[in-house]
């Protein structure tokens, strides 16, 4: 048995035999080709490039199907490639002057592609290199036959070993069969963590040499809630996780009847629970899990999923759908929080800074691309005219900057104004509260704005140093350290203090042993992933506030993470013993 740590970026848990997918990058033979036959290979290129589009265009309407216009998006850039003219003449160029196979033209061509694309300066465009891989493998793929391992010929139940999965592959997974991911390569925001949560497919990406660990056919556990893959666990370990996957299989079905009934503390507090969600399409399955509105709708992931920069009026009629979808429950947009680890096309991206999460980031790059900006907040207001909205914007650091940000957003409500066009001149402004200056300004900051909503993601990394995507230091990373949870305390007190509305939209929020200690503090909204929901909803109807209360008093004395964590687990297990007895709370 062995155990490889990377990092969670679909939760679940999963137990299935493995299937590793060859590399997307495997070499092609030179073969030459006498002059008689250039005409015949010529053929056999266009007929390829044909089926190839007829492919993506096929998987494109898919995807659009399945997970929404947004994300189909993802498939534009493989449409522009294979109708690039030039690419299409290198192609020719390499079969007629090399007297080559219309396969290795192809191959040579597009690996001369890549390198291109990896030695360009610009991030966002580095990491296009997989569309260029993707569209080589279809391509090749129909000129010789896919003798390569691929998704489409899996037979029964698998979970996914690849170095990392392509957009194309990634959009086609059939839920029914493919019942984990985990790659060598990807982050936290990359097409496979982005498509795998939107598909709720367990995922560990991350892991650096998972597909040399494994072999197809070996057992394997996929444990996405803990970041860990288990190769060929023994007896014990099988046994351990397929009990607990069984209790979580009931917990599912007790839980789902939770979904219309309140998210009320036995002493009958109301605790808001809403939503984080990426596209309106998430909405109905949210709704549906029982949450009561969306607290952090992340606008960034619009740019992520697109070629292009969104319109305005792209972007409009995304916020439009989402205040439709949810009928006259709140909506909270968040400002673009591109930079650091989300990249997106557009010069307004830096090409290379030495530490991105501590660079031109979030409200930074907003306030310094304000055409950008200004877009964007047009596109907000205009949609507040149809519903409830409330605008947040990302890591404010300083009053300077919040100030800033809200001139703009009057002169864009000036320039509505002169224009005629409808939109809520009194629309609710807040901000995250993710940087310890934030966290410590808090008082100053809540006389300035409507509400705060506290991201522990950020938070944490900032307080304690830790880079949330780096392994080698992720036990370092944790929600329970004592100087958060001071923070997280003192901004609720700034909050209560300035009548203003404070939530949480961390992930902190949707860990169900930290739910009791964020009741306690004096939180009343939680926004959280929606598969969260029903978990996080549970714990808040066994519990009063008064039990809460004390438990973050005792909490409030400790002096470690480990202490905190332990304790918070164990007092959990005293509320819901015959559910939260599982090896996910062990430390």
């Amino acid at each position: 048995m062995r155990i490889k740590k990377g990092i969670p970026v679909s939760p679940g848990v999963a137990i299935c035999r493995a299937v590793v997918l060859d590399a997307i990058d495997a070499p092609i033979p030179r073969r030459s080709v006498p002059s008689s036959q250039i005409p015949a290979e010529l053929e056999r290129l266009n007929q390829a490039l044909a089926r190839s589009e007829k492919d993506i265009q096929l998987q494109r309407q898919q995807a659009e199907a399945k997970l929404g216009a947004e994300m189909a998006k993802i498939f534009d850039s493989h449409v522009g490639l294979i109708r690039d003219k030039s690419l299409i003449d290198q192609f020719h160029l390499m079969i007629e002057k090399e007297k080559v196979t219309a396969e290795y033209a192809v191959y040579w061509v597009m690996q001369h592609q890549a390198k291109l694309f990896r030695q360009m300066e610009n991030r966002y465009m580095r990491e296009r290199v997989l569309d260029i891989w993707d569209l080589e493998r279809r391509i090749i793929g129909h000129l010789i036959g896919n003798h390569q391992t691929t998704l489409s010929e899996l037979q029964g139940e698998a979970i996914i070993i690849a170095h990392d999965l392509t957009p194309s592959q990634t959009a086609s997974l059939d839920r029914r069969r493919i019942k984990g991911i985990a790659t060598d390569a990807g982050g936290r925001t990359s097409h496979t963590a982005i498509l795998a949560h939107a598909q709720s497919i367990p995922a560990i990406v991350g892991l650096e040499d998972i597909t040399s660990q494994v072999s197809t056919g070996d057992t394997l556990i996929i444990d996405a809630n803990n970041g860990q893959v288990i190769i060929n666990p023994d007896a014990a370990e099988l046994l351990e996780y397929r009990q607990y996957i069984e209790r979580m299989d009931l917990l599912g079905t007790d839980l789902d009847e939770l979904a219309t009934l309140p998210a009320q503390t036995v002493d009958g507090t109301l605790i808001n629970l809403y939503a984080n969600i990426e596209f309106p399409v998430e909405i109905d399955g949210a709704l549906a899990k029982g949450a009561t509105g969306v607290g952090l709708y992340r606008t960034e992931f619009l740019f992520m999923a697109s070629e292009t920069e969104p319109s305005q009026e792209l972007q409009y009629q995304n916020y439009l759908e989402a205040i439709k979808r949810l009928d006259g429950r709140p909506l909270t947009i968040r400002t673009l929080d591109l930079g650091a680890d989300k990249l997106a096309p557009g010069d307004y991206i830096p090409a290379q800074e030495n530490n991105p999460f501590l660079g031109c980031r979030s409200i930074r790059l907003c306030l310094q691309n304000l055409k950008l900006f200004k877009t964007q907040l047009r596109a907000i207001l205009r949609a507040s005219a149809s519903g409830p909205m409330r605008i947040m914007f990302p890591l404010i650091s300083s009053i300077m900057e919040l100030r800033q940000a809200k001139m703009i957003l009057s002169d864009v409500m000036e320039d509505l104004e002169d224009e005629g066009l409808p939109f809520d001149r009194k629309i609710p402004v807040g901000i995250m509260v993710e940087v310890p200056s934030a966290a410590i300004q808090a008082k100053t900051l809540a006389k300035e704005v409507d509400f705060f909503s506290i991201g522990t993601n950020d938070l944490i990394q900032y307080t304690i140093a830790v880079d949330r995507g780096n392994e080698r230091i992720a036990s370092l990373y944790s929600s329970g350290h004592p100087a958060v949870i001071q923070l997280v305390k003192d901004i609720v007190r700034a909050a209560n203090r300035a009548k203003i509305e404070v939530s949480i939209c961390g992930e902190m929020a949707g860990e169900p042993e930290f739910v009791m200690l964020l009741l306690g503090l004096g939180l009343r909204s939680l926004s959280i992933t929606p598969p969260a929901v029903p978990e996080v909803k549970r714990v808040i109807r066994s519990v009063s506030i008064s039990q809460c209360q004390r438990l973050a008093r005792k909490v409030g004395a400790m002096e470690s993470d480990r202490e905190v964590i332990n304790f918070v687990r164990d007092e959990l297990r005293k509320v819901l013993p015959e559910i939260y007895r599982d090896r996910r709370f062990e430390s």
